[in-house]
C-alpha cells in the first residue's frame, strides 16, 4: 500500500431520513491500494455510506472526499473518477457480454482508441473471451458478477466500490470473485467493499464494522480478534449440543454460548477454570463431550461480541 495520501476520506458523516439515522458521525480513511472491508449486518447504514461516497446521496452533514473530490461539491467528478458496482449487477441481460462492455466503455467515457484494449482487458480479467457473444441471460451467477466488475473498472477508476458484489454467488464464484479484488488492489487499485459475510472480512486489510449507523470498530482483522482479550474463546463439540446450552446457562464465568457449525463457542473470562467447570456441569448432566478445547476467535465471533457489547451499553 503507498501512503502519499488517502483514497477516501470521511469525517463525521451523518444522514438522516426524517427523524431516522442512517449514518451516525462516521470518520474513517482509507489508504491508496486498500481493500478496505466495510462489515455489518443489513440496516446498519454501510449501502448508504457507500452511495453518499459515490456522489449518489447527499450527506445531512459532515465531510467526505474521494481521490480528493468533494463528494457533496462535486458529485458529478467523484462518479466519473470511481467504479461502482452493486448487489444488483447493472448488465443489460438481452445484450451479448461484449455489447454490454461496449455499451458501459461509451456510458464511462472510455476514449474510443483505447475501447478495443480494455475490452480485451476485461474479457481476460473477468475469463469470458471465450464467451464474449453469449446473451447476458445465459451467464451463471458467477460469470455475470464478473462481467459486472469488468464493466464497473472499464475506465480503470483508481478506487473502486463494491456495494454487497457476492450476495447470491455460489461460494466458488465467490472466491475466485476475491482472487480478482486481490489482483486489483496489488495493481494499485483501491477496492472499499462491503459485505455481511464474515469468511470474505479475512480477505481485507482493514475492515471497519458498522452497526446501527456508527462504526463500532476499526482494524485489521488480526487487530479486531486480538480486542476480544479478557476473553477465552474455547471450541466445544457435544453428543447434545441443545441440551449443552440448557446446562451452561448461567455458569459463572461463562459469558456467552453460541451454536457453530455443528458444535458450541463457549466465550470465557478464564480457560482453564472455565474448561474445569464446563466439565463437571455436563457430567453432571450425562452429557459426553467430544471435543473442548480454546481456539482463535473468527471475525464472526469478533462480530458477535461487539455487537452484543453496543446493545448492552444501549440497554
Amino acid at each position: 500500500m503507498n501512503g502519499n495520501g488517502w483514497a477516501v476520506e470521511i469525517d463525521g458523516l451523518v444522514k438522516t431520513f426524517g427523524a431516522f439515522v442512517a449514518v451516525d458521525h462516521v470518520s474513517l480513511r482509507v489508504a491508496k491500494g486498500e481493500i478496505f472491508g466495510f462489515l455489518g449486518p443489513n440496516g446498519a447504514g454501510k449501502s448508504t455510506t457507500i452511495r453518499i461516497l459515490c456522489g449518489l446521496l447527499t450527506p445531512t452533514s459532515g465531510a467526505a472526499s474521494v481521490s480528493g473530490l468533494d463528494v457533496a461539491k462535486q458529485p458529478e467528478e467523484v462518479r466519473r473518477n470511481i467504479g461502482y458496482m452493486s448487489q444488483k449487477f447493472s448488465l443489460y441481460d438481452d445484450l451479448t457480454v461484449e455489447e454490454n462492455i461496449d455499451f458501459f466503455s461509451g456510458i464511462y467515457g472510455v476514449e474510443r482508441a483505447r475501447r478495443p484494449e480494455r475490452k480485451d482487458y476485461v474479457l481476460r480479467m473477468a475469463g469470458l473471451t471465450e464467451r464474449r457473444s453469449a446473451l447476458t441471460r445465459t451467464l451463471s451467477g458467477g460469470w455475470k458478477q464478473r462481467l459486472a466488475l469488468g464493466c464497473a473498472i472499464l475506465h480503470d477508476p483508481s478506487v473502486l466500490f463494491l456495494d454487497e458484489p457476492t450476495s447470491g454467488v455460489d461460494p466458488i464464484a465467490r472466491a475466485a470473485f476475491w482472487q480478482l479484488i486481490r489482483d486489483l488492489s496489488a495493481s494499485g487499485h483501491t477496492v472499499f467493499v462491503s459485505t455481511h459475510y464474515m469468511d470474505e472480512a479475512e480477505y481485507c486489510h482493514r475492515l471497519a464494522l458498522m452497526y446501527r449507523g456508527k462504526v463500532i470498530a476499526l482494524g485489521s482483522p488480526p487487530e479486531l480478534k486480538k480486542s476480544l482479550t479478557g476473553h477465552t474463546l474455547l471450541r466445544l463439540d457435544t453428543n447434545d449440543p441443545l441440551e449443552t446450552m440448557r446446562a451452561l446457562e448461567g455458569m459463572e464465568g461463562v459469558s456467552e454460548v453460541a451454536v457453530f457449525g455443528s458444535g458450541l463457542h463457549v466465550t470465557a473470562d478464564d480457560a482453564a477454570r472455565a474448561i474445569a467447570g464446563i466439565r463437571s456441569a455436563l457430567d453432571m448432566h450425562a452429557i459426553e463431550i467430544k471435543r473442548l478445547e480454546p481456539i482463535e476467535p473468527s471475525m464472526e465471533d469478533v462480530f458477535v461480541a461487539m455487537i452484543e457489547s453496543e446493545d448492552r451499553k444501549a440497554a
